[in-house]
């Protein structure tokens, strides 16, 4: 029963927020480049959809969609915590694992934030 309940809080968690990653999604395509291209064009259309309307745009789609994925997911999560033994147990050795080979997780971390640094620069430098 847990798990149908929690792949339909996970389904709909999804289909809360896509509103909002479609918007930054927009943001960032419209930023590569020029507006008059495409895809830039599209997604600047979908950016002004989203402006055009303060209240439905805004608030709903960027603020409280976002919101109640927050709290449902932090309620869901909350419940999966005190009642399955095994999610505490597998999180305990992960972080334990972790824990372990700690200087070797922070320069994957670190690996990879330099990856998307280098991408961001790159694309900016591309779109100049």
């Amino acid at each position: 029963m847990h798990k149908t309940l929690d792949r339909t809080i996970a389904a709909a968690e999804l289909l809360l927020l896509s509103p909002a990653a479609l918007f930054m999604t927009a943001l960032f395509v419209r930023a590569l480049t020029p507006v008059k291209n495409e895809p830039a064009h599209t997604a600047h259309r979908i950016v002004m959809l989203y402006a055009s309307s303060v209240h439905i745009g805004l608030w709903v789609m960027l603020i409280a969609l976002p919101l109640a994925v927050l709290a449902i997911g932090c309620a869901t999560l909350l419940r999966q915590w005190s009642e399955d033994a095994s999610l505490r147990q597998a999180t305990m050795q992960t972080i334990g694992a972790l824990w372990a080979h700690f200087s070797t997780f922070l320069t994957a971390l670190a690996t990879v934030a330099s990856g998307g640094i280098l991408v961001a620069i790159a694309v900016h430098v591309l779109t100049d």
